[in-house]
């Protein structure tokens, strides 16, 4: 294993979106993971499973005696443990925090929920979009003339969950190896989103923040941070919000400042957007493009995912990576001397079942009562 967290043993349990991304991040820097799955077909082909790169699998019934305890054994192995599932169900399953715990008191106990641990919605089913809700960011984004737009899962699975969960565990590891104790890491996503949401609730508090829809600086509001169809109705991106770079702006659209009503005053956002928009659908997106180069007029080209992967940008930085014949976003964030990497593509449940016991010390009788039950090992054949 190579990495800045190749001493780190973590067993997740399967499951879907900001659980596996969280152990799918420490899993880049060198983390052996090891993905507890259920003994079936994966609903997604392993190839495409991009958050489970990197990582591990053994096959387990963890409601078998033989499961239970491998399962167990893995733990008292391990610094850490992943689990998404919501509240009261590792418990029912003996696999708890208190029952890892008592089996490994070092263990970082990771939870990874929508509403928390507690609270009357705790157990309530939910996905992105509903923890997003709650937390009012939901209803910040989009237009006052049509509902809010769900900003795809990116906010509350992976910005306010899977990102926090990573930070939580690494946080309690750091602790627990200066006192020998775990802890659990309760990370719930309106608990994450909230945070990211830090800025917005102050400005809601200072009165400088108003409910309506694309009313306000950073949400489409304001002329100079929005986006704009071109000729080709193709759409460029501008964040222009500071003096001189919005003066650049207007010079490149061809503007003069003073024949212009003045941005300060929110009354006039309709107006300059407007006009903005006429502009814009003035030329094509690749001639706006060479006409904004090296201007620092805060504008993009807005890209489908397929332009941003041959954009020279992109490019440049080796931002994706072909791995296991498909492109994978690159590890991120860079290190400069130990840097995450590629090493594995996502196993088939139970694939590396043989090797786990072997390399975590499983006792044989185990390994061999597993094997039996899990029957011929699983591949990776066949799976597109």
């Amino acid at each position: 294993m190579t990495g800045p967290l190749s001493d780190l043993r973590i067993v997740e349990f399967s499951g879907q979106g900001p659980g596996p991304f969280a152990g799918g991040l420490l899993a880049d820097f060198g983390a052996d993971v090891i993905r507890i799955d259920r003994p079936a077909e994966p609903l997604l082909p392993p190839k495409y499973d991009f958050y489970n790169r990197n990582k591990r699998s053994i096959a387990l019934d963890l409601k078998s005696p033989a499961g239970h305890q491998a399962a167990l054994a893995l733990i008292a192995a391990a610094d850490v443990v992943i689990e998404g599932y919501r509240p009261g169900v590792m418990d029912k399953l003996g696999l708890g925090y208190d029952a890892c715990a008592s089996a490994n008191p070092r263990i970082v106990y990771g939870s990874m929920t929508g509403w928390g641990q507690d609270g009357p919605m705790a157990r309530e089913a939910g996905h992105d979009i509903n923890y997003l809700a709650l937390t009012g960011a939901l209803d910040a984004i989009g237009y006052p003339d049509r509902p809010p737009a769900p900003p795809l899962n990116l906010v509350a699975d992976l910005g306010g969950g899977g990102m926090y969960l990573a930070f939580g565990i690494l946080a309690a590891v750091h602790e627990a190896r200066r006192s020998g104790q775990g802890q659990r890491v309760d990370a719930a996503m309106i608990d994450g989103v909230s945070h990211l949401m830090s800025a917005f609730t102050a400005f809601t508090q200072q009165g400088t923040w108003t409910e309506r829809r694309a009313g306000n600086i950073v949400d489409g509001g304001s002329p100079d941070y929005g986006c704009y169809e071109t000729a080709d109705g193709k759409h460029v991106a501008v964040g222009a919000m500071e003096p001189q770079f919005y003066a650049a702006l207007l010079d490149v659209l061809g503007l003069d400042p003073a024949a212009i009503p003045d941005r300060t005053d929110r009354a006039n956002w309709p107006a300059l957007k407007q006009l903005f928009a006429e502009r814009f659908r003035q030329r094509t997106r690749a001639e706006w493009e060479a006409a904004m180069a090296g201007r620092d007029a805060c504008f993009s080209p807005v890209l489908s995912i397929a332009e941003a992967w041959a954009h020279p940008q992109m490019q440049a930085r080796g931002v994706h990576a072909e791995f296991d014949g498909l492109l994978h976003p690159a590890p991120a964030p860079r290190l400069s001397r130990t840097p995450g990497s590629l090493r594995r593509a996502t196993p088939a449940p139970g694939e590396n079942s043989r090797e786990i016991c072997a390399d975590w010390g499983l006792p044989q009788a185990l390994c061999a009562r597993l094997e039996r039950e899990a029957g011929p090992p699983r591949s990776a054949v066949g799976t597109g």
